[in-house]
């Protein structure tokens, strides 16, 4: 390891290879304050650095962590004192953007707000968005496929990506960055790596698929009386505006009064006291859809689809409206501590699924909190648990039982957006068949076959 590091230094100077107190006062995570572990941590500034660092890892033997913006939730960062830490954060470049052909090409460790004000700025948008926009990187969200808040109607980070570049295990780098919208000539190489955690490869650079930035957008929050509706109100929204519909955010009502409760910034916008709530948005091209917006709205009344509802007038009402669903920084403290769970499952199972979650858990711990939120639109559902000081490792385990367990039987997932990283791979079997784990160990090591990078993460 010391003669790795000497040799990372040569390679990289002194001041970019990070080690002892200073590898320290970094946090494994934004959800992990601790302290990192890593024997060192490296910050390469091109991808031809990447690449020679790699080289001189694989070569020793030595195991490689890369590290984006950390705001991962699955523990797929964690790097031992045997292990390099391999930071993206000085990946900064961006490419003139292609207004033409709508694309733009990026360095892993751009952040994915820099992207939107870049998009916005050439009349562009680019439609994955997270709460986490101002620190999360292009490159993790490619190799954890980030989902978000527009996935009803964009598709996950996988369909916004036309190109993509990353560096092998051995330092060899795979570039195919072409702005095509079609390129069918063979495999899809991008494919693997998007989404793969870094374990099969080091994503450097990206090309991005924009889109049309919208003239404004249309936003209301809604009371629901009963889970079927919830449902049904999707699809009639779904057929009366177009297309345009881009998040259908559904919060039980626990969630939405935590969110609102006495010492909070956020007041609801309806005094309503629903089961659900919904935060609905349209994307308008021109100014007439906001009345298409209302419209839709009116019908869903009319077929008691909503029993309330509240529609922003400006960007400030808004912002507040997904400030409630966004703060996730609240939920956090007032329930802590707790398990968080990023599953997906068919809208029509989602119903008893949670109902029988809460009577397991109020079984075994009756004062038991569960939370319930999800993007419902695209079959995926967060879901925070407290059982109060009972919180130790064997109750988080039982608890990860009694979540993940059902869903095999109703053809869901156990991480919807999220990833598997080192905190779910126990349970993996339980959405992927034996043989689809085997072609996935196939490929690792037919890319890794040292396993140095990011070993125990998806699986062991």
């Amino acid at each position: 390891m010391n003669d790795l590091i000497h040799a990372l230094q040569d390679l990289l100077g002194a001041h970019q290879v990070l080690t002892g107190d200073d590898v320290r006062q970094r946090a494994v995570s934004w959800f992990d304050h601790s302290p990192n572990q890593a024997g060192a941590i490296i910050r390469p500034a091109s991808t031809e650095e990447v690449a020679q660092a790699l080289s001189l890892c694989h070569e020793a033997g030595i195991s490689i962590v890369p590290m984006g913006g950390l705001t991962g939730v699955v523990d797929g960062v964690r790097a031992t004192p045997n292990q390099i830490g391999l930071s993206l954060e000085r990946l900064t470049g961006i490419e003139p953007i292609d207004v033409d052909s709508r694309t733009l090409t990026v360095e892993a460790g751009v952040p994915l707000q820099k992207v939107h004000e870049i998009a916005e700025e050439h009349g562009l948008h680019f439609p994955v968005d997270l709460g986490a926009r101002g620190s999360c990187t292009i490159g993790g969200m490619a190799s954890t496929n980030a989902g978000g808040n527009e996935v009803l109607r964009y598709g996950m980070m996988r369909e916004q990506i036309l190109g993509l570049e990353a560096v092998l295990a051995d330092g060899r780098v795979v570039s195919n960055l072409r702005p095509l919208m079609k390129n069918n000539t063979g495999y899809d190489l991008k494919q693997l790596f998007i989404g793969s955690e870094g374990t099969l490869g080091i994503v450097t650079r990206v090309t991005l698929k924009l889109r049309p930035l919208h003239h404004s957008l249309s936003t209301a929050w809604v009371a629901v009386d009963e889970f079927a509706n919830l449902s049904r109100l999707l699809r009639q929204l779904e057929r009366q505006l177009g297309g345009r519909l881009s998040a259908f955010e559904v919060m039980w009502r626990d969630h939405a009064e935590l969110m609102a409760g006495d010492d909070s910034p956020h007041t609801l916008p309806l005094e309503d006291k629903a089961p659900y709530y919904v935060l609905i948005q349209a994307a308008n091209y021109h100014e007439s859809e906001s009345a298409t917006f209302e419209a839709a709205l009116e019908t869903a009344f009319e077929q008691n689809l909503i029993t309330d509802a509240a529609v922003a007038s400006s960007q400030a009402q808004q912002a507040k409206m997904w400030a409630i669903r966004d703060d996730i920084e609240r939920l956090t403290k007032k329930l802590a501590p707790y398990a968080a769970f990023d599953i997906s499952l068919p809208i029509k199972h989602m119903e008893p699924y949670v109902d029988t979650l809460k009577s397991e858990l109020t079984a075994q711990w009756p004062a038991a909190k569960l939370i319930v939120f999800g993007h419902l639109g695209d079959g995926n559902l967060h879901i925070f648990i407290n059982v109060g000081d009972a919180m130790d490792d064997s109750n988080r385990h039982a608890i990860e039982s009694i979540v993940y367990s059902p869903l095999q039987h109703v053809s869901g997932s156990i991480s919807a957006e999220h990833g598997i990283g080192l905190e779910k791979k126990a349970y993996l079997a339980l959405s992927r068949s034996e043989t689809e784990i085997a072609l996935m160990w196939q490929l690792k090591q037919a890319l890794d076959p040292m396993g140095v990078l990011n070993p125990g993460v998806i699986f062991d």
